[in-house]
């Protein structure tokens, strides 16, 4: 198994957890606003990850930090445009949007780093935009909104943040890179709460149960095998495989609540895993096998 295949694999773990997350995150936003939720969520995953891997904390020199705060401003630029977004659009046409990111990176990649796409992973990209019209949209989205352009704001943001991610990971401490993040997003969300909301701390077992599950395993875990996966991947394959989030999201939701899977969302399902499987198939391997085939037959004859 190569480098690259095991990074997508873990790559989908994460994307695995992120789909479980949304009910986990609709359950504590019963209680939390949003970015008091945030607040508390980031803080404890920086805490513990900065307990577990001090060694590698102790490592990140000042450029490091200089990226991993340009990250973490980013990160919560994107939790942001998309929290206001979602405040004057549908769940479903911000899950469309943001994942738009799928597409936006190539180009931004292409213009940003000169990182040019292979032909296969732009076809994967569109096969995946066009499955995630199938499984997110309900609705005639001609009609934009302030809330649309906020939360395409956020896909932009978000693309953004895959291909820095990419970038950094390689010029610092990939685990550090990841954890200063969380204290910055735990700090600007602080500071957001206390600005327009009325924080408060949890009151219910059953929230800080949900909140520790998503500091560990969906901010903490995902982030750091984020920044150590795109080591050996690439940004559009990142974006690639999150689009598939949309789809586990679906998933867990018709396991734990019982919610439709109709034939068009099964379809666009499809289409991204579809996508998916096309970006980590080496097709040159069967060209190359095919012209070796072809050569040995003409010297046969």
């Amino acid at each position: 198994m190569s480098r690259q295949l095991k990074a997508d694999l873990a790559l989908l773990f994460v994307t695995i957890g992120w789909g479980a997350s949304f009910i986990l995150t609709k359950n504590s936003l019963s209680e939390l606003e949003t970015y008091n939720f945030l607040a508390i969520r980031f803080f404890i995953a920086f805490i513990i990850s900065s307990c577990i891997f001090f060694k590698n904390m102790i490592k990140a020199d000042k450029k490091s930090i200089k990226y991993e705060l340009i990250l973490g401003i980013i990160l919560y630029a994107h939790y942001a445009f998309q929290t206001v977004g979602l405040n004057y659009t549908t769940p479903s046409k911000s899950a469309f949007i943001t994942g738009s990111n799928v597409i936006m990176v190539p180009i931004l990649s292409a213009l940003m780093i000169k990182e040019f796409p292979q032909k296969k992973s732009l076809v994967s990209a569109i096969l995946a935009l066009i499955g995630l019209a199938m499984l997110t949209l309900n609705e005639n989205i001609t009609s934009i909104n302030r809330g649309d352009i906020y939360t395409l704001i956020c896909a932009v943001v978000f693309a953004i943040y895959i291909i820095f991610v990419g970038k950094y990971t390689w010029e610092c401490e990939s685990i550090a890179l990841a954890v200063i993040q969380f204290g910055v997003v735990a700090f600007l969300s602080s500071i957001t709460s206390i600005a327009i909301e009325s924080p408060v701390m949890p009151s219910s077992n059953d929230i800080w149960i949900n909140i520790i599950i998503l500091s560990v395993i969906c901010t903490s875990g995902a982030f750091i095998i984020q920044s150590v996966a795109q080591k050996f991947t690439t940004s559009n394959h990142t974006a690639l495989i999150y689009s598939a989030e949309p789809v586990f999201a679906a998933m867990f939701g018709y396991f734990l609540y019982s919610e439709v899977i109709t034939i068009k969302t099964g379809i666009g399902a499809f289409l991204i895993l579809l996508g998916m499987i096309i970006s980590e198939v080496e097709f040159n391997i069967f060209l190359k096998a095919k012209e070796n085939e072809e050569d040995n037959l003409i010297n046969n004859e």
